[in-house]
């Protein structure tokens, strides 16, 4: 293959014992999502950078996830009155996912990217605050033609298959705008569906671009 049929990637895999990604579709009740929103992975990768203020409004990214277990645990809730007024902590249950792995491949500047998050300004969290992640870094060679779906989260297109979600995709920060979509995500990540547009990894899955997360994209 020739060296125009490739593209150079930075390849991040974050690990975490345990991860929780509330549906913000629901209020006052915790419903996981099975994946990170893409705007949970942005404002990670944002975060790691010093804030938006260092990323480009056009910044994309693909990804993969997959949970190798899940449970329900307790945690302490803070309800807020109709006035926004804290009122009396209550414990409630909390789904989580166990043994969890995203994987992140960034083609803008990768030597830039590599820099960034061996030497992240805040700390990488997968999830809630406390849900510290591990990182693993990875210079790949992109084919151009298109993967599999296998555990990427892709946006929703006729034929593919997974779960269809409806998530996040930018917030723009006073948190007043969310702008929204539809993406699919097989949890058990056995999906050998091809997905139209992307790249493909050395072992075939598809690397799919998604839309940019960055805040100036949720402004009206």
């Amino acid at each position: 293959m020739s060296a125009a049929a490739t593209v150079t990637a930075l390849e991040a895999t974050f690990t975490a014992p345990v991860a929780s990604f509330r549906n913000p579709l629901y209020s006052g009740v915790q419903v996981q999502l099975p994946c990170p929103p893409p705007s949970t992975v942005g404002g990670m990768l944002a975060a790691a950078a010093g804030g938006w203020q260092h990323i480009p409004d056009t910044f994309r990214f693909a990804m993969a996830f997959h949970a190798r277990g899940h449970g329900v645990d307790l945690e302490t809730y803070h309800p807020l009155d109709a006035k926004g007024r804290p009122t009396t902590p209550v414990p409630k249950e909390r789904e989580f996912l166990a043994f969890t792995t995203l994987t992140v491949w960034i083609t803008d500047q990768p030597d830039r990217w590599r820099s960034i998050l061996r030497r992240p300004v805040w700390p990488l969290r997968l999830g809630r605050s406390q849900d510290l992640a591990g990182l693993r870094l990875n210079t790949t060679e992109l084919s151009c033609e298109a993967g599999e779906q296998h555990g990427a989260v892709v946006e929703d297109a006729p034929g593919l298959a997974g779960t269809a979600l409806r998530l996040p995709t930018a917030i723009r920060l006073d948190r007043t705008r969310t702008v929204w979509g539809t993406y699919r995500h097989d949890p058990t990540g056995t999906t050998a569906t091809t997905v139209p547009g992307s790249y493909r990894t050395p072992t075939g899955c598809a690397v799919s671009l998604l839309p940019p997360t960055h805040p100036a994209t949720a402004e009206a």
